[in-house]
């Protein structure tokens, strides 16, 4: 039998309701495993008693690897007294007839088994925590809106608030999972980061009623694995993070002013005005609008539904990037996809470098018309004709010297 679980984390959009109790595979991990691990004695009692979301995985497995932060961290969440729904998981490796008899095929794989019914839904969106409770909301139905106040409330609240966090290899990737994040990679000994360093303690202490965003902070010299995941060449770097994705560097000027402006523009909020500052804010946010203006023209385009892609493609030269926000490789080719976009914007303003995220609902028709198959793919279009799929080194050099073939002169 399980034994019940005392966790009392609120779960926001989710009704409770009675299910199987919880349990940890060992005492040690209790503190870090908060996922019921299923074996075949447990599989069929688990299912039987409750709706159970399932991810099969293998150890050796990257993507595995990289989902387990942010699945830990859902159920902590939902796996509560009475919880409506279970978060387990299967190690195939172990057990391989139970994940053969379920039709797993690659890892992860993560399958809803809802009570009374015999057929499992597989869970196909992006592996994000938005995603997955949304799939979870809307497979098992949500509570009325007046029901949702104090759980968004206990979800939303930052124990950070007013302070620099200081992340470790251990807890940077749970604690970028979800919500907004403004993060410093740097090293002790650059002279940069020191002076930077106490404008970014007081800019946490300007954002100490903003909940929507944490600062925080990552000694690269100690935990370089997490620094060169994010491609980190030099210090101080400055990433803007969602839900575990970066979005963009940042490379405006770093006084206090600046930096404040730039997070009202990412988090979408106006930031509350402190005495001490003037107009200067006023050129502040002149100088930020400009920066990204131009940053945006010289940036890869990125591409929305089936018209805008066919516009993009019909005319001159199109270089497309067909991605997953997840894959490890997309997210490495990332920077030099966009530094291709700069530096062939700026030569031949008539090149377009673009990209299609195939894990977006309208851009789904697309990557199967393109015959997309593995990410990332890329793919040259030149007057709407496609040509061969490039499968050449993804270096910068290579990338222009396949561009240069097309137009048929050097202006790369």
């Amino acid at each position: 039998m399980f034994a019940r679980s005392i966790l009392s984390v609120a779960v926001c959009g989710l009704l409770l309701s009675p299910l199987l109790p919880i349990t940890r595979a060992s005492q040690e991990e209790e503190d870090k495993q908060f996922a019921v691990e299923l074996d075949p004695e447990t599989f069929d009692t688990a299912i039987a008693g409750g709706n159970v979301l399932v991810k099969f995985v293998a150890p050796w497995c990257p993507h595995c690897k990289r989902l387990q932060p942010l699945w830990e961290q859902l159920a902590e969440m939902m796996n509560v007294d009475n919880p409506k729904v279970v978060i387990a998981r299967v190690d195939c490796t172990k057990h391989q007839e139970l994940c053969a008899t379920h039709q797993v095929t690659g890892y992860p794989t993560l399958r809803l088994f809802k009570l009374g019914e015999e057929e499992s839904i597989e869970f196909k969106s992006t592996w994000d925590l938005p995603a997955i409770t949304d799939f979870i909301n809307k497979e098992l139905g949500a509570p009325a809106e007046g029901d949702l106040g104090d759980a968004k409330r206990e979800q939303v609240e930052n124990v950070n608030l007013g302070k620099v966090v200081d992340l470790t290899e251990d807890t940077f990737a749970k604690h970028v999972s979800s919500g907004n994040h403004f993060v410093k990679f740097f090293a002790p000994w650059c002279s940069h980061c020191q002076r930077l360093a106490p404008t970014w303690e007081d800019l946490a202490k300007e954002l100490v009623k903003e909940p929507a965003v944490t600062i925080s902070k990552i000694d690269c010299t100690q935990f370089r694995s997490i620094c060169q995941d994010f491609e980190v060449k030099g210090y101080p770097t400055l990433l803007w993070i969602e839900d575990g994705k970066k979005i963009e560097k940042y490379s405006g000027a770093r006084d206090l002013s600046t930096l404040k402006v730039y997070v009202e523009k990412m988090v979408g909020v106006p930031l509350e005005k402190t005495a001490g500052e003037t107009g200067d804010e006023e050129e502040a946010i002149k100088e930020v609008a400009g920066k990204e203006e131009a940053a945006k023209k010289l940036a890869p385009q990125q591409l929305t539904g089936e018209e805008e892609f066919d516009q993009t493609i019909a005319e001159g030269i199109a270089f497309i990037k067909f991605y997953a926000p997840w894959c490890g490789h997309c997210q490495k080719l990332q920077p030099t996809w966009e530094q291709l976009a700069t530096e062939t914007h700026q030569a031949q303003s008539t090149v377009k470098i673009a990209k299609v995220d195939c894990t977006a609902p309208e851009n789904k028709q697309v990557c199967i018309d393109q015959q997309v198959e593995g990410y990332p793919t890329l793919f040259l279009y030149k007057n709407g004709q496609r040509q061969n799929e490039y499968e050449g080194s993804r270096s910068l050099p290579e990338l222009q010297a396949y561009l240069k073939k097309f137009l048929g002169h050097d202006e790369l």
